[in-house]
């Protein structure tokens, strides 16, 4: 695999910097468009840098064009200030950009969702990840792969309160969450990174999805 380009979805943000950081070493990869409000602040020769309004689809429609597409968009309600704010990043952006990837014809979608994801669930968080992947799965692309982390470990832009509290709490026990509790051990951002590179790195067909465990195994 040589000269493939990869684009990334949510650059700025804990798994999507050090995904960036990863691909633009990587060899296998050319160049690495990134869709961005504010620049990444980062030089390089095989980074293709946007700065875009995300309501504009004519305009990422001209922009998202490659091989692979690393999803990696993502907000809690706090942040985003309401329930319906947030649905609009984590289902309709992910979605509306993956349906441009799709008619692209970009053949392999990468997509960051979380641990538990799942569109019964009763947490509006995990119900909106599990909607998001059965939407983008839905699209058939001829390789879909999904993520599923625990809670992320690595230095954010912004702090959060929730996550900072559960990796305190879980990181010291990780060594003893064993056989089904195994899943819930955080994981830092940048082993998700490396685990959807080297997926991408290996052909496959079809719709994939790793939990936790497989990811720190990757």
């Amino acid at each position: 695999m040589t000269e493939r380009t990869a684009i990334v979805f949510g650059a700025s943000g804990l798994i999507g910097s050090n995904l960036v950081r990863h691909l633009l070493a990587n060899e296998s990869y050319h160049k690495v468009t990134v869709l961005v409000r504010r620049s990444l602040g980062i030089e390089h020769s095989k980074l293709d840098e946007h700065l875009v309004d995300f309501a504009d689809t004519n305009a990422l429609n001209a922009l998202i064009r490659g091989d692979d597409a690393f999803s990696c968009l993502g907000t809690t309600h706090k942040k985003a200030g309401s329930r319906e704010a947030f649905q609009a990043v984590d289902f309709t952006l992910v979605h509306t950009l993956a349906q441009i990837a799709h008619g692209n014809r970009v053949t392999h979608l990468l997509l960051v969702s979380s641990l538990g994801a799942n569109p019964g669930s009763p947490s509006a968080y995990l119900r909106t990840k599990g909607e998001v992947e059965q939407a983008v799965a839905d699209l058939g692309f001829p390789r879909t792969s999904i993520f599923r982390p625990s809670i992320l470990i690595g230095e954010r832009n912004e702090y959060r309160l929730k996550e900072s509290l559960a990796a305190a709490i879980l990181s010291p026990l990780s060594l003893f969450l064993l056989g089904p509790l195994k899943r819930y051990r955080p994981i830092a951002a940048e082993q998700v990174a490396k685990a959807m590179i080297e997926v991408a790195a290996h052909p496959a067909e079809g719709l994939a999805i790793y939990q936790n465990e497989e990811i720190a195994a990757l």
